[in-house]
């Protein structure tokens, strides 16, 4: 049985006439920069958040960029991130000048640790970005009471948590603003490129907008040098047709999650991943951790399952970054955790049968 890591096809093949009839609407009008299905994307993704303004950008790598250079982040800035995540998260803080630091995550949750998070304010310090990874929010309660205590701002990445919630509310509506990623393998993914910013202040709200389109709200009229980081109409018209099926695919995706979590719970040496509470866990990635990893990754890709490590070397690992002098030993959950996770196939797609048989072959792979 092949059982693909993630099957876009299948999730196609399911919408495949509203998506059809979305985009051979958008070829008739010729409309591909702007326009309505953007605008009509912005406000339904905004109204779904109970977020005044949407700011639809080209990817959700320049919505982090943008959020930190209209909030003035750069040199001389320190920027505090956690140290497990993808490199858009750190990078941008890097390209507007500013020093990244990182923190360990969570040894359950795998989310920035607020127990060290403290400990790395200083002076310098200018801002927060808690990534809720792999669906599960982070500690926004603790996280919220040091921002406030230092009175230092943080912005929520929520590229991998599309309407997860943490205490009932929503990721992306804690922080003055939150940045989103639509890339295709996404929960809630278009069929190219796409990103946006959600916000409820009006200020910021029109910087970023500007800022992404080349300093200008009015074209011609640049106020500010800015980048050119806009949604194409194809990606919004993509969007607003599974908007109206992501609470649907994200309750199938808890449901595989749990169904993982039942057939797994004693298999091996296998750690299935933990959950908080009070949260809403969307998983976009369903995590295990083993000692045999590699070993595991190279059965399961010999029985035509497909896995995934995310991620194989921690961002202050990174040779990008060695330049900041860390060492393994500074992260240490982080560092550990390399060589140990692995990511099973999730999607709303995935069937019963499917998980039961990845089980079997992982019970398989222990046994032996």
């Amino acid at each position: 049985m092949k059982i693909p890591f993630v099957d876009l096809k299948s999730q196609y093949l399911s919408i495949k006439n509203d998506i059809d009839s979305s985009l051979s609407k958008n070829l008739e009008d010729a409309s591909f920069i702007g326009g309505s299905s953007v605008e009509a994307f912005e406000k339904k993704f905004s109204k779904m958040h109970d977020s005044k303004y949407c700011i639809s950008v080209g990817n959700g790598t320049d919505s982090l960029f943008i959020i930190m250079k209209m909030l003035k982040i750069g040199k001389g800035d320190e920027v505090i991130t956690v140290s497990n995540s993808w490199i858009s998260t750190s990078e941008t803080i890097s390209l507007t000048g500013a020093k990244p630091v990182f923190v360990d995550i969570h040894p359950e949750y795998y989310t920035i640790d607020v127990n060290i998070l403290e400990s790395k304010i200083n002076a310098n310090t200018k801002l927060i970005i808690p990534v809720h990874l792999y669906g599960q929010p982070c500690d926004m309660l603790s996280i919220k009471r040091i921002s406030k205590k230092y009175n230092i701002p943080f912005i929520e990445d929520c590229a991998q948590s599309h309407f997860a919630s943490y205490n009932n509310q929503l990721v992306g509506t804690f922080g003055i603003a939150s940045s989103f990623s639509f890339y295709p393998g996404k929960n809630l993914g278009a069929y190219g490129d796409a990103g946006c910013i959600l916000t409820q202040n009006l200020d910021l709200a029109n910087s970023f907008r500007m800022f992404a389109r080349h300093g200008a709200l009015v074209k011609h009229n640049h106020l500010i040098e800015g980048i050119n980081s806009r949604m194409d109409s194809m990606q919004a018209s993509i969007l607003n047709v599974k908007l109206k099926h992501i609470s649907s695919w994200t309750e199938r995706r808890i449901k595989n999650a749990h169904l993982y979590d039942k057939l797994l719970e004693n298999v091996g040496d296998v750690i299935i991943p933990k959950k908080m509470k009070n949260v809403k866990h969307v998983y976009h990635l369903y995590v295990i951790r083993t000692k045999k990893r590699n070993q595991l990754k190279d059965f399961l890709h010999k029985k035509e399952i497909q896995t995934a490590i995310h991620y194989p070397t921690a961002l202050p690992n990174l040779e990008a970054y060695s330049y900041l002098g860390y060492n393994r030993d500074d992260f240490p959950v982080s560092s550990a955790y390399e060589n140990e996770i692995i990511s099973l196939p999730m999607y709303a797609e995935l069937d019963i049968n499917k998980i039961e048989y990845v089980v079997k072959m992982i019970t398989k792979f222990f046994k032996n």
